[in-house]
This record gives C-alpha cells, sequence and structure tokens, in this order.
C-alpha cells in the first residue's frame, strides 16, 4: 500500500511538471530584497540572455542536461551571474543524476530561500543574497554531510577556475 501511494505521488508530481512543460514560471519575479546589488529590469535584460533573464529574474527553469556545468567537475568556485558574489564550491558539487549543476551545501551567507508554491507540492527556492538571482530549489534527497540538493540552473552561475 505505502509504494502505490508514493508511486501515486511521483507520478502526480511528474505529470504536474510535465503540464508546465518543465517550467515554473512566476508572475513575481526574483526574490523580495531589499539587496544590495539593484538593477531596472532594462537593465537585468541588457545584461542577460533572454533564457538567463526568464531563469533569474523570472524564476524560470532551464531544461535539464542543458547546462554545460551539470558534468563539470574542476576545482573553482561558482558565482552568481547577476553580481559576480562567490555562492557555491566546487568541493560541494556532485553528480545527482537529475540533469542541473547539484551542490550538498552554498558558501556562508551566499544565498536567501524562500518558500515556492508555484506547483502542487512546497518547495525551498534559493536566490542570490547579494542580488536576488533566482538558483534554483533545495530538496532534503542529498548526500552527508547536510542531506541536502541544491538542484541549480546553470546559467544563473558562472564558474571561476581555482
Amino acid at each position: 500500500m505505502t509504494s502505490d501511494l508514493t508511486r501515486r505521488g511521483l507520478i502526480a508530481s511528474a505529470a504536474a511538471f510535465a503540464a508546465v512543460g518543465g517550467v515554473a514560471i512566476s508572475n513575481a519575479g526574483a526574490a523580495a530584497g531589499p539587496f544590495e546589488v539593484t538593477r531596472t529590469e532594462a537593465e537585468w535584460k541588457a545584461m542577460l540572455t533572454p533564457l538567463q533573464y526568464k531563469v533569474m529574474r523570472r524564476e524560470g527553469t532551464e531544461r535539464p542536461f542543458s547546462s554545460p556545468l551539470d558534468k563539470f567537475y574542476e576545482a573553482g568556485t561558482y558565482h552568481c551571474r547577476g553580481c559576480d558574489l562567490p555562492v557555491y564550491s566546487s568541493q560541494t558539487k556532485y553528480d545527482s543524476g537529475t540533469g542541473w549543476p547539484s551542490f550538498y551545501d552554498a558558501l556562508p551567507r551566499a544565498i536567501g530561500t524562500k518558500v515556492d508554491r508555484k506547483l502542487i507540492f512546497a518547495r525551498t527556492e534559493c536566490h542570490c543574497s547579494r542580488c536576488g538571482s533566482h538558483f534554483g530549489h533545495i530538496f532534503n534527497d542529498g548526500p552527508a554531510p547536510t542531506g541536502k540538493r541544491h538542484c541549480l540552473n546553470g546559467v544563473s552561475l558562472v564558474f571561476r577556475a581555482a
């Protein structure tokens, strides 16, 4: 009985995800401030590609397995594309098999979180603590030591080699 309920839940979640075309878009835009780095919508649009803008400023999601950063494992630091804040160390990156770059922890004070209720179930959204740009979501199915999976959009990040 339990496995039937779990299977149904997974199927319902997958159906909801497919119904929105694999993209969660918010009309509210990026996380509420105040943030140290601010720009007008015109400035954001001028500095970002349409996909980067959709993900970072409108809380969209890139297609799974589309980011070159997903299978990238060189030593260094991942920075916010919007303001260049160092946000994730390559030491916490791992292959989650989900098709998005995944980390089990962020750098201290680098990210903010909020509840995201755009799908059937509530998720924890994470964003840059300095400019509010959307990175992705945090789930409770990651590896030790945190048990967290920061499932991120590669278009929100810039890698800097060590």
